[in-house]
């Protein structure tokens, strides 16, 4: 076979992929959703940030001290819900999850802050929800922390006003690089895209081939003259090109404009990258499609395959905070590659001398996912 006639028939059977998935309705809706709302809705909708925290108060002392106290406590990181009379009315209200917490003051706060003794101040937070309760309690010993400071004097105890320059001081100077307002919907924006591009990357591919069993016409490209590369190289082609359609349409209408993310990337170099990994799950894919009949069973095999990777990628687990043998079994998973290295070019700007381990790594994968592919397919 020529050269020309190879890449010719390559370019007729993609094309004819191309358009039977423009035939699937439901399969386009899906691939839309994901792409556009999906991603906004994860970067609008998803936050690490405590807002609006319900809590209740029950201010025994019922002092200057204490109202400045629980005037920190304000929006948009808190919300007062009620003023009550007793603990067992607080309890009522986190029992049932009208409150996040129960701010308690005692009855001889003023007094014991005048008087330079130590007094405690409790609060109840509901842990149902670890993340929530886990950031109230942040916030709430900063602020507690800081006022008692301030109502001792602002001067430790022993010694006086004059004292303080001349005591050592550690200034404290923090710079927040590549997100400096902390925006956590640029990172669940970009996340969730990356997500999407791992299922589809996976399902269209396999979804393709499964059309062919569903539809007996799988028989028929194995009598023609095509190669079994011809068969399964068309499928992973025109899938790879429309995940780069969705994601240039993700990135530059929604990610973008929505969220105010700039783009200070290599996107050439991400949008190769990006190729690469749709080519390296691709393989996944049609292996996976080889062992299945109906695309309602690839839906369901996506979803074992990307749970694992997506838990080992390290996008919600730092691998730092990982058993060991997690961390070595996360280096197999193409998405760990991935994140690796998309999210160094979208937030760091990195290049190829920062990322080539991670290029090396899905190359490796790619190449033995396509081959098993390959391999199923000409059994």
């Amino acid at each position: 076979m020529t050269r020309f006639l190879w890449f010719n028939r390559l370019r007729v059977m993609t094309r004819k992929e191309l358009l039977q998935l423009g035939r699937d309705t439901a399969l386009l809706l899906f691939i839309i959703y994901g792409f556009v709302f999906d991603v906004y809705l994860a970067g609008a909708g998803f936050t690490f940030e405590l807002r609006n925290a319900p809590f209740v108060l029950l201010d025994n002392d019922r002092s200057e001290f204490s109202r400045e106290l629980t005037g920190r406590f304000n929006e948009p990181i808190f919300r007062f819900v009620a003023d009550v009379q007793g603990a067992e009315e607080a309890m009522g209200f986190l029992d049932r999850g009208k409150a996040l917490a129960g701010l308690e003051i005692p009855q001889d706060f003023y007094e014991s802050l005048r008087e330079g003794r130590q007094t405690e101040v409790q609060i109840n937070i509901d842990a149902t929800n670890n993340v929530p309760a886990l950031l109230f309690s942040g916030y709430a010993e900063q602020i507690i922390s800081d006022y008692g400071f301030e109502a001792a004097g602002m001067y430790p105890k022993g010694f006086s006003g004059s004292d303080i320059p001349t005591l050592p001081q550690v200034d404290d100077q923090v710079r927040v690089w590549f997100n400096s307002n902390l925006k956590d919907s640029w990172f669940m924006a970009v996340i969730e895209l990356f997500t999407i591009i791992s299922i589809l990357s996976i399902m269209l591919p396999a979804a393709a081939y499964v059309r062919e069993k569903e539809k007996g016409t799988i028989e028929q490209l194995r009598v023609s003259p095509l190669s079994p590369m011809l068969i399964i190289m068309p499928k992973i082609l025109s899938m790879t090109l429309v995940i780069l359609g969705g994601t240039f349409v993700s990135i530059f209408f929604v990610i973008h404009p929505f969220f105010d993310m700039p783009l200070h990337g290599n996107l050439p170099v991400f949008f190769l990258v990006t190729a690469l990994y749709a080519f390296a799950t691709a393989g996944i894919g049609i292996a996976a499609a080889s062992i299945v009949r109906t695309q309602g069973q690839v839906a369901m095999l996506v979803v074992l395959l990307v749970m694992p990777m997506l838990l080992l990628s390290g996008s919600w687990t730092p691998p730092e905070a990982m058993p060991d043998i997690a961390r070595k079994i996360m280096i197999v998973s193409p998405l760990y590659h991935y994140f690796e290295a998309g999210l160094g070019i979208i937030f760091r700007d990195a290049g190829l001398g920062q990322i080539w381990h991670s290029i090396l790594g899905l190359s490796a994968i790619g190449a033995i996912a396509f081959g098993f592919g390959l391999w199923h397919v000409k059994r």
